[in-house]
C-alpha cells in the first residue's frame, strides 16, 4: 500500500483485484466510518470539501473506481466495465480496509454501486445518506431519458453520439452549473478536472462502455427498495432539486419505502456539494448522532 501524506487528508492507494484503488482518508482511525463513493464524470475530488468538513468526527474515506480518477485503467479487453464488476471491486476494496457496519453517501454512479453491496450485505450498513441517487422512477430526468429512449429505439449511432457528448468539456461544465443557485459558487477546478480525467486514452471507451449498460440498473430499482422496506435504515436524503438528471420527485420517493427516511431538498445542482457542503456536513452530524 503506498502512501502520500498532507494536511488532515491521506491520499493512499491499495491493490484489490490486481488493480490500485486509490482513495482519500481522513479523521480518526478509531472514530466512526463514513464511506463516499463518487458520480459521474466525477472522482473523489468532489468530496474534496465534505471530508474536511466530516474529518473532525468521523473517519472518512472515498475512493475512485476503476477507470476513474487515480485508480487503475485497465483496457476493455482486460476488465469488464459493468456496474456489477465495479460493485464487485468496491465490495473488494471494503473488505480489503476491514470496514464493518458504517455510513454510505451515495451520489449518481455510487447509487447503483452502493445498492448493489449493501442490497446483498445489510450488516455493513449503519446508515444511509443519498445525495442526487436515484433508484426510482419517478427520479429519472430528461438526460436519461433521452439515452433510455434512444436504447429502446435501437438508434446505436444516435445513442452513441449522445454518450460522447456527455465526456466533453462543455457538457461536464453543464452538469456542474446547471440549476445552480449560484454559479459563481461552483469551482473550475471541479469541471476541469472531470474532464481532464475523461480525456486521457481509452477513458471514453471506458465510459461509453458504462453508459452502455446503465439499464442493468432499472430492473434492479424494485429489488433495492424491497431492501429499504425490509430493512428500513436511518437514511438522510440531501438533493439538489434543480437537477436534470435526477429530479427531486426521485428524493421524495424515498419516503415511500423508509418510514423514518429525513428529506432536504437544496435549491442546487446534480453536484451541489460545490455550494452546500457546509449545509450538508452539519445535517449529517445532527443526523448520526440521533441514530
Amino acid at each position: 500500500m503506498k502512501t502520500l501524506t498532507t494536511t488532515g487528508v491521506l491520499y493512499k492507494t491499495i491493490t484489490v483485484n490486481n488493480l490500485d484503488i486509490f482513495y482519500r482518508e481522513a479523521g480518526p482511525a478509531d472514530a466512526p466510518v463514513i464511506l463516499l463513493l463518487h458520480g459521474f464524470p466525477t472522482t473523489s475530488h468532489m468530496y474534496r470539501d465534505l471530508i474536511n468538513d466530516l474529518a473532525g468526527r468521523y473517519h472518512v474515506i472515498a475512493p475512485d473506481y476503476p477507470g476513474f480518477g487515480q485508480s487503475s485503467i485497465p483496457a476493455l479487453t482486460a476488465f469488464d466495465y459493468t456496474f456489477d464488476n465495479l460493485a464487485l471491486v468496491m465490495e473488494q476494496f471494503i473488505d480489503a480496509l476491514g470496514l464493518t457496519s458504517f455510513t454510505w453517501y451515495l451520489q449518481d454512479y455510487g447509487g447503483p454501486i452502493g445498492f448493489r453491496i449493501i442490497s446483498k450485505r445489510p450488516e455493513l450498513v449503519k446508515a444511509l445518506v443519498i445525495q442526487n441517487a436515484n433508484i426510482y422512477n419517478e427520479g429519472l430526468g430528461p438526460d436519461v431519458q433521452i439515452i433510455g429512449e434512444l436504447e429502446q429505439a435501437g438508434d446505436e449511432r444516435a445513442l452513441l453520439e449522445e454518450i460522447a457528448g456527455k465526456l466533453t468539456l462543455e457538457r461536464i461544465k453543464e452538469e456542474h452549473l446547471y440549476g445552480a443557485a449560484n454559479p459563481d459558487a461552483v469551482s473550475p477546478d471541479s469541471y476541469q478536472l472531470a474532464h481532464a480525467y475523461m480525456a486521457r486514452p481509452g477513458v471514453k471507451e471506458i465510459q461509453i462502455a458504462l453508459f452502455q449498460n446503465y439499464g442493468t440498473n432499472f430492473p434492479k430499482y424494485p429489488e433495492w427498495q424491497q431492501y429499504l422496506r425490509t430493512q428500513q435504515p436511518p437514511l438522510l436524503v440531501v438533493w439538489g432539486k434543480n437537477d436534470k438528471i435526477f429530479t427531486w420527485p426521485g428524493a421524495e420517493a424515498y419516503k415511500r419505502d423508509v418510514e423514518n427516511a429525513e428529506i432536504h431538498l437544496f435549491d442546487g445542482a446534480h453536484f451541489m456539494l460545490e455550494e452546500y457542503h457546509k449545509e450538508v456536513a452539519l445535517l449529517i452530524h445532527d443526523f448520526l448522532e440521533r441514530i
